[in-house]
């Protein structure tokens, strides 16, 4: 009788996949109560890594132009696809739904990422603005990326959760710091290896895997963090979250699970700009 091979996974800091420096783990259990897997119990110095991965490929990504990251964006949809077994199976295990139900949520969450590569370079064209003023100048409003943004995941659904969060800020033009949700993490440590054998530079996007309860605290206070998505976080640790950010002016919002470009916008500043009309 062959005995299952069970896993214990790594982080994701950087375009690589390191153990967490505190050498924890935990136990993950499928829908039916048996055991799954070890994931990583992200430290305080995991997170403090993650954040210095996401500043060095701030500006990288940000100066890649909106076209190309249109399409890095839509391979990361065509990597999924090729995986989209593998991800129902995760799904089936850890929520317990149906294959079917599996398999309508990868497919939205692979369509999820090819409508936001869609938007990579439409966003500011719709939402910046040329702007009527009294003399011989233009006066351009254009949304530019806020920086770092931090990603808790929803659990709801494991996979289309975790993609909703992501997308949205990654055609931004932003990083992110992905915190997988504690209870259904395969789906985001899967995604991670999507992340890794496509074109996303390293650092763009870092997965950790750990307990919300100690993360958030970490996530808020830290002082090179600009923004958080809390969609997956509890109204009491919300709140927490947004008590904290505070130090630094951290841009905090929490959305329902729906696709929208004003989850782009969120995560988006208005830069204006003067310039005098040539003669």
């Amino acid at each position: 009788m062959r005995i299952d091979v069970k896993k214990t996974y790594k982080l994701f800091i950087g375009g690589e996949f390191p153990r967490s420096e505190s050498g924890r783990s935990y136990e993950v259990y499928d829908a039916k109560g048996n055991f799954l897997a070890n994931p990583a119990l992200a430290s305080r110095k995991d997170l403090r890594d993650a954040v210095v991965s996401s500043r060095g490929a701030a500006e990288k990504w940000e100066k890649t132009s909106a076209f190309n990251r249109s399409q890095i964006l839509y391979r990361v949809a065509e990597v999924m696809q090729g995986r989209a077994e593998q991800f129902a199976s995760e799904i089936i295990a850890q929520e317990g739904l149906t294959k079917s139900q599996a398999k309508k949520q990868v497919e939205e969450a692979i369509d999820l990422w090819v409508w936001y590569s869609g938007w990579c370079d439409k966003i500011a064209t719709i939402y910046g603005a040329t702007n009527p003023v009294s003399g011989s100048f233009y006066n351009f409003t254009i949304p530019e990326p806020l920086g770092v943004v931090g990603v808790f995941a929803g659990g709801k659904d494991s996979l289309l959760d975790l993609v909703h969060g992501i997308a949205p800020v990654l055609a931004g033009g932003n990083v992110a710091i992905t915190l997988a949700n504690q209870n259904f993490p395969l789906s985001a440590i899967t995604l991670s290896e999507v992340f890794a054998t496509s074109d996303l530079p390293a650092g763009v996007v870092n997965v950790l895997t750990g307990k919300h309860s100690e993360l958030a605290s970490w996530v808020a206070s830290h002082m090179d963090i600009d923004g958080i998505d809390g969609s997956g976080l509890d109204s009491q640790v919300y709140e927490s979250v947004r008590l904290a950010g505070t130090d630094n002016l951290k841009r905090i919002k929490k959305f329902s699970s729906t696709e929208s470009p004003e989850r782009i916008l969120a995560f988006m500043e208005s830069k204006t700009v003067w310039h005098p009309i040539g003669i």
